[in-house]
């Protein structure tokens, strides 16, 4: 069994080419946690085919049912149902791309889809799969909402556990109403809590996974960013180790973007996209260097055994306060192509502020492992996946005196 995973999308904000905000979503079944699934696109899929579809669906929600005891039945059923949908509606991209009836800038962005799959491939050694290989338009702008939660007197979050990627600080629900009941009674449980919307998923190369109408949503290099970050999820992924595992996709993500752009034919270094992908490379380990201060001032506040619960509480709207101001007056002014708005315009408490550090964690370390490798990116992705489940903490990996062959 597996679990999707959601993806960041890339901050809300961008300083010349804005990336739409997701709409809320209405309607639809809770849940992202996978279940086995054997059928072609709804296209060819026979009465046969869809009762074998039925019934793995049905194996499928029982056993993570059986595995998963923060998800009830219910909660499981619709889960695989929603996913299924997804999977069932899948269409070929080459066929998509042959379909002139196809809007031009749809088949345009899932040209860059097949390109970023088959760099992903050819240049950096992933095993794709046939993951990317499919397009399914939803018939709504937001994939699904994610609900988030944490302690308020540490940095600690909630976790859900599920088979194959053991505990996650997430929970996906395809119905807003779902979500936001569900962060309700975490909040009336005394969590911190952050509902947020997810454009693209990964479900590790368990299924053939597609690529979504939602995550087009936005410009070319977010296109091929979204493609690489997920299925560099399918190139290494640690169970258990959430926050390594998204930075390391963001990591790959940006990073084989802009190669990707800077290399290609009619491409260069000096083409527009690629100057853009290099800048966001560049925020994204700014933004991370900011987050890194923020989070240790706030953990010598909760680790500080004078301070009751109360007066941590009190203690922390002080820190969020501060650095909130060193964003506007440090980082703002240094940044090139986002503006992170979307970390800025929402309040801040412990569930949206590690669901930011979740995917920015020590991005410069990430550079200066790829710099320990003499630049070489698949020399260093081969690396981290030779040796990521041999330490309790893949993180230990990036010191500067841990690195292997670099």
């Amino acid at each position: 069994m597996a679990v999707t995973i959601p993806y960041e999308p890339a901050p809300v904000g961008l300083s010349r080419w804005p990336i739409p905000t997701p709409q809320e979503t209405a309607g639809g079944s809770a849940g992202t946690s996978g279940v086995t699934e054997s059928t072609p696109p709804a296209s060819d899929a026979s009465p046969t085919r869809r009762r074998t579809l039925r019934t793995a669906l049905a194996v499928g929600a029982l056993a993570l049912v059986a595995g998963c005891a923060a998800c009830s039945p219910v909660y499981v059923v619709k889960a695989g149902i929603a996913e299924a949908r997804i999977l069932r509606a899948r269409q070929p991209i080459h066929a998509v791309l042959a379909d002139s009836t196809v809007d031009a800038d749809t088949r345009a962005k899932l040209a860059w889809v097949v390109e970023a799959r088959r760099f992903a491939a050819d240049e950096l050694g992933i095993d794709v799969g046939d993951s990317y290989t499919m397009y399914t338009k939803l018939d709504r702008d937001t994939l699904a909402m994610v609900v988030t939660a944490a302690y308020k007197d540490r940095l600690v979050p909630k976790t859900w556990w599920f088979p194959i990627v053991g505990h996650v600080p997430y929970k996906g629900h395809f119905s807003l109403q779902s979500a936001l009941d569900e962060e309700a009674d975490l909040a009336a449980e005394g969590f911190d809590t952050w509902v947020r919307p997810t454009a693209a998923f990964s479900t590790l190369g368990w299924f053939n996974d597609p690529i979504l109408s939602t995550a087009l949503d936005t410009d070319d290099v977010e296109v091929v960013t979204t493609v690489l970050h997920e299925l560099s999820h399918q190139h290494l992924f640690v169970p258990g180790h959430v926050g390594f595992n998204e930075s390391f996709a963001t990591f790959v993500g940006r990073v084989a973007a802009a190669r990707f752009f800077c290399t290609r034919q009619g491409g260069g270094p000096d083409s527009v996209k690629c100057r853009r992908a290099q800048a966001r490379w560049r925020d994204f380990q700014r933004f991370s260097d900011y987050l890194g201060p923020f989070v240790e001032e706030l953990e010598g506040v909760y680790g500080d055994p004078a301070l009751t619960y109360e007066a941590k509480l009190e203690a922390r709207e002080r820190v969020f306060a501060d650095a909130l101001a060193r964003f506007d007056t440090e980082v703002a002014p240094e940044l090139e192509q986002f503006t992170f708005a979307g970390f800025r315009d929402t309040p801040l408490n412990n569930a949206t502020l590690l669901s930011r550090v979740r995917y920015y964690d020590r991005l410069r370390a990430f550079d200066a492992f790829l710099e320990g490798h003499g630049g070489d990116l698949v020399a260093a992705l081969d690396d981290l996946k030779a040796r990521a489940r041999t330490v309790d903490d893949p993180f230990d990996l990036l010191r500067t005196d841990a690195t292997g062959d670099g």
